[in-house]
């Protein structure tokens, strides 16, 4: 399973880096569709990954009630860490029309996902 959390991590740590996006876009639909965390565990572990400086007080809440993976959450962190230069790497390289659709093909993909699922 931790191949699962830093293959989330260094996933959302990328587009991130492009599309300066990350937590509830990618990582908890990431934890519910390929960890099969419960949906408040992987909202709670995703702020925990985010922790400094975003999510400490949320992440606390989760915690308080038991819905926090802390492992996967650290470990979640350390892809965002690389995923985020490489993505801010990547998205040097592209047009703001290419990162538009490339953007806006990612939000269908996943809420298409989510639909069904």
């Amino acid at each position: 399973m931790i191949l699962v959390f830093i293959g989330i991590g260094l996933f959302a740590g990328i587009l991130s880096g492009v599309f300066g996006i990350g937590g509830g876009v990618v990582i908890v639909p990431a934890l519910i569709f390929f960890a099969r965390l419960a949906p408040l565990t992987a909202t709670g572990t995703s702020l925990a990954a985010l922790l400094l400086p975003v999510g400490a007080l949320g992440a606390w809440e989760y915690y308080k009630k038991g819905h926090l993976n802390i492992s996967a959450a650290l470990t979640i962190a350390i892809g965002l860490f690389v995923g985020a230069w490489i993505g801010a790497r990547l998205a040097q390289h592209l047009t703001p029309v290419q990162l538009k659709r490339a953007f806006a093909l990612f939000l269908v993909l996943v809420a298409t996902r989510m639909w069904f699922s």
